[in-house]
């Protein structure tokens, strides 16, 4: 994880690739540890960037407090707004892992490119290249691929199916969003204000209902930590740090390998299938990465 002040405008400290790739690897473990936590989803949610939430303060008061005292009322709003639409994408998708598979539940969510393809003319008034429009498309087919042999047909599953498919459109506004923002914050600031709103919110909504907050075996306490260290501070904020260089869009379609490592990790830890679909799938899905990656090199 990137934490500290960013040292030009202009020109990333390092390879910017370099924190997309860290990124996928960190938030593929989400689901993993979301379905190992024997808690409530929206508990597991609220925890998660909680504690994300919790482990920056001390940092965030070294170094961007006074950022933070000069931020805008537009940007306060931005990143409140924002941080709802993270809430909610992390209470729709973990939800989704209660009745659907992991596989299903990861390439559902990180349908994302398609609607951040869609929704991008209309929040940020950047222009999608058609190198981009092609990789959306096959990173979304590829993403169809993956998730082919387990797509629901009824049931308890159609409703994982569509909460996971929610939570895609929530991230999707969450990128295009932290895309404006990025823009001119800082990696701390950013991060801090949006997570924070994100955890309150979610604790919230945890207190309205009532639900069990305490008591968890030591497991389920661990991978709260694990989901606030790991998926949140390592994985979401590498590629908020790269949102600064990047478009949302390429963004976007470089977290479709989350579905490559969580369906490799379900295999593993919960035996869940790997198929030849799941295999072709996933090279079509670093095929659109590489495309638009290309492209979005060419242009800097």
């Amino acid at each position: 994880m990137v934490v500290t002040s960013d040292v030009s405008p202009d020109e990333p400290p390092f390879n910017p690739y370099f924190a997309l790739v860290s990124g996928v690897l960190a938030v593929s473990t989400g689901a993993i540890f979301a379905r190992l936590a024997e808690a409530p989803a929206l508990v597991i949610a609220a925890y998660r960037v909680g504690l994300a939430t919790l482990l920056l303060t001390p940092l965030v008061w070294l170094k961007a407090r006074s950022e933070l005292s000069n931020l805008s009322l537009r940007d306060l709003r931005l990143a409140a707004i924002s941080g709802l639409f993270l809430a909610f994408h992390f209470a729709t998708w973990i939800s989704s892992l209660d009745y659907t598979s992991v596989t299903n539940s990861v390439v559902l969510v990180n349908t994302n490119p398609l609607w951040v393809g869609l929704l991008t003319p209309l929040i940020t008034k950047e222009r999608i290249k058609i190198a981009v429009a092609v990789s959306i498309f096959i990173s979304v087919g590829g993403g169809i691929i993956i998730g082919a042999g387990d797509f629901a047909t009824g049931g308890k599953a159609l409703l994982g199916d569509f909460l996971a498919l929610l939570g895609s459109i929530c991230a999707a506004f969450y990128l295009l969003l932290g895309r404006n923002l990025r823009r001119k914050l800082s990696l701390l600031a950013y991060i801090f204000v949006c997570y924070g709103c994100a955890a309150l919110i979610l604790w919230l909504i945890v207190f309205s209902l009532n639900l069990q907050i305490t008591g968890f075996s030591t497991n389920t306490y661990a991978t709260f930590w694990a989901m606030a260290v790991i998926s949140q501070l390592i994985g979401h904020s590498s590629y908020n740090w790269a949102l600064k260089w990047f478009s949302a869009s390429l963004i976007a379609i470089s977290l479709l390998g989350e579905p490559i490592g969580s369906t490799i990790l379900a295999y593993i830890i919960f035996k869940e299938g790997l198929t030849w679909s799941k295999v072709i799938g996933g090279v079509l899905i670093l095929s659109a990465i590489y495309i638009s990656a290309a492209s979005e090199n060419q242009n800097r």
